[in-house]
């Protein structure tokens, strides 16, 4: 079965993987104009130090800022150097480079798990266009680099379709090891509890054999673990009950509804050029206009559910306005209705639209990762 399944996700495969290797081409070259390493660009900047560092050294280390921030590493959840850590220690690979191999093969998986939701729901073809929009993002090299958003979208889809196909524990498991990667964890959990929920309420499969029932339960109880132990684990190390939100507003984040965003967004309308406030204002409501498509084509719930969360969890948090496009890759069921419009077109037209939007994208991810500021 699961041969047979390789199969079919195949060319979503193959040109998710082209998507990749073109964006490592262009990084490549532009860094050798620019003087620079991407190898190190991919491996060894920003939060790929803090994901190594956790893995060679454990948690416990924290930076004291001039301007008062406290940065400590109990803000980065422990999957990413676990894996990193024990691929390292079976391996020749050093920590840095275990995690370029991490991302390499959970990004595949993460197309894999795209591909299965969108074939699942809406045919071969929207599942291949899918995947491929997700790799053409224009902040898609990240999924290349050492960080752990690949990691994230391969546990959270694989969940997703898990819920869908009635796997009930297998999706707590994977919503457990999500929320282990990723403080956005929550919005896997989010997905599985609330669908179950319906499921289990009055008018849905209530009624089902009580064996069923267990497994539903059993995914719900198992979802939250990843997330609430960790959060658990900072409580205690702090000696705080809000130990890791304490953490996160060291660094500046926290979760505001959205209010610092909508600031910084105005902070840049009413001084010229207006340029860049206006293509991020534009880019929010493009974002919500294809929530709402989702909504308007009765996406199953927890695609719905666990879509919206990511949404406002990304949008709706506080500091590092510039990390905003990385936070919502794991949102992919948001580029549903594209996908659908896409597949319907002729084959050489999509292939021109997503090929050239692809060499785009490339461009765009070498030039952001020789900036200043962290993706």
């Amino acid at each position: 079965m699961a041969l047979a399944a390789l199969r079919r996700a195949a060319p979503a495969l193959l040109l998710y993987a082209g998507t990749r290797v073109l964006g490592l081409v262009v990084l490549a070259v532009w860094g050798a104009a620019a003087g620079k390493s991407a190898h190190q660009l991919l491996s060894a900047r920003w939060d790929s130090l803090w994901y190594s560092r956790i893995a060679e050294e454990g948690y416990g280390y924290t930076i004291h800022l001039a301007d008062g921030s406290v940065h400590s590493n109990l803000a980065f959840f422990p999957m990413l150097p676990w894996l990193e850590r024990g691929i390292s220690a079976v391996t020749p690979l050093s920590v840095p480079d275990a995690g370029l191999a991490v991302s390499s093969i959970t990004s595949l998986l993460a197309a894999w798990g795209i591909f299965a939701v969108g074939d699942l729901v809406y045919g071969r073809r929207v599942g291949i266009t899918l995947a491929v929009l997700w790799g053409v993002l224009p902040v898609g090299i990240v999924q290349s680099m050492a960080y752990s958003e690949s990691l994230f979208t391969a546990l959270a889809a694989w969940s997703v379709y898990a819920v869908l196909t009635r796997r009930w524990v297998w999706a707590g498991v994977l919503a457990a090891l999500a929320g282990l990667t990723r403080p956005v964890g929550a919005a896997v959990v989010a997905a599985v509890w609330i669908t179950a929920a319906v499921e289990l309420l009055p008018g849905g499969r209530w009624r089902q054999a009580w064996r069923t029932n267990g497994r539903v339960l059993a995914g719900m109880a198992i979802a939250p673990l990843g997330w609430l132990g960790y959060v658990t684990w900072v409580a205690v190390r702090t000696d705080s009950l809000t130990g890791y939100f304490d953490v996160q507003n060291g660094w500046g984040n926290g979760f505001d509804g959205g209010l610092a965003f909508a600031a910084f967004i105005g902070g840049l309308l009413v001084h010229p050029p207006f340029v860049a406030g206006i293509a991020l204002l534009l880019a929010v409501v493009a974002l919500l206009w294809l929530y709402v498509c989702c909504i308007r084509q009765s996406q199953p719930l927890p695609l719905l559910v666990y879509t919206g969360a990511v949404l406002v969890l990304a949008l709706a948090a506080k500091g590092y306005f510039g990390s905003k496009p990385r936070l919502l890759i794991p949102a992919f069921p948001v580029l549903i209705p594209l996908a659908i419009a896409l597949a319907r077109l002729r084959p050489a037209r999509t292939a021109l639209i997503l090929g050239s939007v692809g060499l785009a994208s490339a461009a765009y991810g070498a030039w952001w990762l020789h900036g200043s500021g962290p993706p």
